[in-house]
């Protein structure tokens, strides 16, 4: 008996809970998001890790003190990681209808997602020009210039869906009439 009791208790927790689902255009129009006031109260996660890297490199030549040749270099590597399931917020449109999303406060940080042209999956990818010749995509953040590593390229907006079912019952047990 204890047994059904808490194979009862998990089906509403689990049931309660919501799936992440891709963020489409059909999940748009469902909802009726047509306007920023109300896509602004949709939370957003990303379905994948998103890592942007940009590096310096400086040095210089020269002789030291005791007339020993020095050949000096740096290298600065500055990366920005968003795990995969980061919550963002919708920020803005783009020019093109992508979505633009805020990751966290400061000027320009921010994330471009659009869908791409040719594929009928109707999810909203990273947006990074991905044509640079280089293993990985040019994207601005902060403004910023980054390299997005190719397995961001993979990375999709998602949106918690949950459904919720209420049901109210009135039970009266009649008794019968006697003559």
């Amino acid at each position: 008996m204890k047994k059904y009791i808490l194979f009862l208790i998990v089906g509403i927790i689990l049931a309660s809970c919501g799936t992440k689902i891709p963020y489409t255009n059909q999940i748009r129009d469902e909802f009726g998001l047509e306007n920023e006031q109300m896509v602004k109260k949709v939370q957003f996660f990303t379905s994948a890790t998103i890592i942007m890297e940009k590096n310096k490199q400086s040095g210089n030549q020269g002789t030291d003190d005791d007339g020993k040749l020095v050949s000096q270099s740096n290298n600065e590597q500055d990366r920005v990681i968003i795990p995969i399931g980061t919550k963002c917020v919708f920020d803005g449109y783009g020019p093109n209808d992508e979505l633009i999303l805020r990751f966290e406060v400061g000027v320009a940080k921010t994330i471009t997602f659009a869908m791409r042209p040719g594929t009928t999956s109707g999810k909203y990818y990273l947006v990074a020009d991905w044509n640079n010749g280089r293993s990985g995509g040019v994207i601005k953040y902060g403004n910023e210039t980054y390299t997005a590593t190719s397995s961001s390229g993979t990375a999709y907006l998602q949106v918690i869906r949950k459904r919720l079912q209420k049901t109210k019952r009135k039970d009266r047990v009649v008794k019968g009439m006697k003559v």
